[in-house]
């Protein structure tokens, strides 16, 4: 397997949005790229590009004179990034279903036991989210729709950090887990309609989920 080497900048990346994303970093708050820096023992050079990064996922608010901060939490952007990742990841599903093979399905399976064992666990080490966008990219993988897949992955980023604030808050994904298997089984069984329709289902009612929470404790 190949060894993936990340840039410093894209390490800065990564933490920054796992900050944000986990809920460490709130909405609002404002993001030093001195305090940063300093924090993370690298130059304002590689914090600059990576909050410049966040805010072309619409993690980060870049303004001029004001600095950056972490963006809101917005009903309207839950239902965009919402309603075009069940448009998007059905697309990509669709193409990918007939090309699934048995090494996939396992490996698929694979993933939905960590994923099942990191919610027994109560996600102690913020470890849902990420293994819940392997096991979505996994059924993906046979699709051939790289321009598509990047749109999904940056989707998926952004939309975490609702998901993750979810969990916490109600601490109740045992639906997602029964919705995940049946999604596998599904996919097992080459019925690529149905699973594209139930996926669809899947996000949105996701969505919806999430917005009547953010209703509940606004």
């Amino acid at each position: 397997m190949a060894i993936e080497h990340k840039t410093r900048t894209q390490l800065v990346t990564e933490a920054i949005r796992e900050k944000i994303v986990s809920g460490q970093i709130k909405a609002g708050e404002p993001l030093r790229q001195a305090a940063l820096a300093e924090e993370m023992r690298v130059s304002r050079i590689p914090v600059r590009e990576a909050l410049m990064q966040l805010e072309a996922e619409g993690l980060v608010n870049l303004e001029a004179h004001k600095g950056a901060t972490a963006a809101e939490i917005s009903i309207a952007q839950i239902d965009e990034l919402f309603e075009l990742r069940a448009m998007l990841e059905a697309e990509l599903l669709k193409y990918s279903v007939s090309g699934l093979t048995e090494q996939d399905f396992d490996e698929a399976e694979n993933i939905l036991a960590q994923l099942e064992a990191a919610t027994e666990d109560g996600d102690s080490n913020n470890i849902t989210g990420r293994l819940n966008s392997q096991f979505h990219q996994k059924l993906y993988s046979r699709a051939d729709r790289p321009q598509t897949e990047e749109f999904v992955r940056m989707l998926s980023q952004n939309s975490e950090r609702y998901t993750r604030m979810y969990i916490i808050r109600e601490g109740e994904i045992v639906t997602s887990s029964e919705q995940h298997r049946q999604l596998l089984e599904l996919c097992k069984a080459g019925d690529s309609k149905l699973a594209c329709d139930y996926l669809r289902q899947h996000i949105l009612q996701a969505m919806q989920d999430i917005k009547s929470m953010l209703k509940k404790s606004a």
